[in-house]
């Protein structure tokens, strides 16, 4: 029997279908069921990758593997061929306890201009549809993600799906491959939820639904208000009124939940509240400082360069008491952090002119200064590519350029993409700033055109960096305080954010798995009793 799918549609985007999709993957996962996650089409810089085979779905683990892989040795690569999916549809396969799956994401767009996207069709860059013209791609595209969807509900007891902006996209609808269509060939039974805090949330609710076909209306089954400040109480009669209009109830109003504590897909977090301090941009000393408490324990600067990319596997950071985030774009900022401060350069879509910015902000010269003091400097994939002396681009993937020269490497452009997920360790010889993480197994992965390898006359020179992961993975300055790696995903290990900060505190560091159940609670908190199991049964 074919599973039963529940799909999270939104007014408008930032409705929060992603967070409610993620929760409710928890929730009836909870109850005992096999869960997966699906949005036939996503459009993020954010991926994570994934096991896949050429030419086809992805694959299962081997057996009795777990996810991610754990396997003998220093380095383990689980796929030989790597895909990529949404974060969002990566988060919500953990939440749901599933193995992540090309078919839970099967197009992903990835922006690399304001009117260009790269499309990936089955985890897989596709360069003939990433060159299609945007209402053709979508019969091309069709039959691909209505099979990935078939065989997941062919293997699971729910699908619970996201769409994507709004269903009521009028001039979209004839070649929407996301939202209706979807929900028609799922027969999904479908929550429509809007942001109340914008102001305007039941004729956003009512102008949806009235904009939609009776067909598609029929699916409905219940309006959610999201991110409400007050006394739902309040609320009356407009709750009763719209459901005189369109015989739809309300079923939950959930109130503003700045600290759920999930990643968020697009966007850098300047000012929501953090776990760990209460809002994540302040001035120095934080919010703990801003109360009258204590200053943090460490402050770290993501540096927020133009063309970040997956900048959120740091959202773990914000969840740590005693740690102060925030994303920084001037040079005084940095100037003002001590030695035990923290620089994180994330990854970059192009890494060369985010070094250009870099420059022309002064920001490079803050970075060296900080790191000539001792100060903690970390680069990741692209951040690491900084960090060398130089970039050479023989095929024009990314552009040439003059690196950081922190760190004693040379950074080679191939035509070929890495994608894998990988598993490692890191050498039990780290030193300073990262001597917490010496032998502590990681997993993450790896999307990057570049090769990094040490510089050859400046190793001959006696200038040279320590491998401290193998198989080129990553490096530290001989100092101990710079430290670069191409993979993603270090904040998101247990493993490692036990090492950075678990001796500051008697219980665990919270985890991602702490933040879905959170999530769970949420949600069953909040909506109708009984609604959501309601929702299993078929009308």
């Amino acid at each position: 029997m074919a599973a039963i799918c529940i799909m999270v549609l939104g007014t408008t985007s930032g409705a929060g279908k992603s967070w409610l999709t993620t929760a409710m993957c928890r929730y009836f996962q909870r109850q005992g069921l096999k869960v997966a996650p699906f949005k036939a089409q996503n459009m993020s810089n954010n991926a994570r990758v994934v096991a896949s085979r050429a030419g086809g779905f992805a694959a299962g683990p081997p057996q009795g593997e777990t996810w991610p892989p754990r396997g003998a040795g220093s380095h383990t690569q689980w796929a030989t061929v790597g895909a990529e999916i949404g974060s969002a549809q990566y988060f919500q396969a953990l939440a749901a306890r599933a193995i992540p799956d090309v078919r839970m994401n099967p197009l992903l767009l990835k922006p690399e201009h304001d009117t260009h996207s790269q499309v990936v069709l089955m985890g897989q860059v596709d360069e003939a549809l990433s060159r299609m013209a945007w209402r053709g791609r979508s019969a091309s595209v069709w039959p691909v993600i209505a099979q990935a969807l078939d065989d997941l509900r062919a293997e699971n007891d729910v699908v619970v799906i996201e769409g994507a902006g709004s269903p009521a996209e009028i001039n979209l609808s004839s070649s929407d491959i996301v939202n209706m269509r979807v929900a028609l060939h799922g027969n999904a039974a479908c929550l429509l939820v809007t942001d109340i805090d914008r102001g305007g949330a039941f004729a956003h609710l009512y102008g949806t639904w009235a904009l939609l076909p009776q067909n598609e209306r029929a699916l409905i089954r219940g309006f959610v208000l999201n991110k409400f400040r007050g006394d739902a109480a309040l609320l009356a009669p407009a709750p009763q009124m719209l459901q005189d209009l369109t015989g739809i109830p309300t079923v939950a109003t959930l109130p503003m939940w700045w600290q759920h504590g999930l990643p968020e897909e697009d966007g850098v977090f300047d000012m929501t509240p953090t776990l760990g301090t209460g809002v994540s941009s302040l001035p120095p000393g934080g919010a703990i400082a801003a109360r009258g408490g204590p200053a943090p324990l460490t402050q770290i600067c993501i540096v927020a360069y133009p063309r970040i990319s997956n900048l959120d596997e740091y959202q773990p950071l914000k969840n740590i008491p005693g740690v102060h985030l925030k994303w920084v774009r001037s040079p005084s900022e940095i100037n003002a952090l001590k030695p035990t401060d923290w620089i994180i350069l994330p990854g970059s879509k192009n890494t060369s002119g985010d070094l250009a910015w870099l420059r022309s902000q002064g920001l490079d010269a803050a970075v060296a200064r900080h790191a000539g003091q001792g100060g903690a400097v970390l680069g990741v994939c692209g951040g690491l590519q900084m960090l060398g002396e130089a970039l050479i681009d023989p095929h024009g993937v990314d552009g040439n350029a003059p690196g950081l020269g922190l760190l004693p490497l040379v950074t080679v452009f191939e035509a070929d993409k890495t994608v894998r997920h990988t598993r490692s360790r890191f050498s039990p010889s780290m030193n300073g700033a990262w001597s917490a993480l010496a032998g502590v197994e990681v997993a993450g992965y790896e999307i990057h055109h570049g090769q990094t390898q040490p510089h050859a006359a400046m190793v001959a020179a006696g200038n040279v960096a320590q491998e401290v992961l193998s198989e080129g993975l990553a490096w530290q300055s001989p100092q101990g305080n710079v430290l670069g790696l191409y993979l993603h995903g270090l904040f998101e290990d247990a493993a490692a954010l036990q090492a950075l900060f678990g001796t500051r505190f008697s219980k665990p560091v919270p985890t991602l798995d702490t933040v879905f159940d959170g999530l769970a609670d949420f949600i069953e908190q909040h909506f109708e009793p009984g609604f959501l199991q309601g929702l299993l049964q078929p009308r």
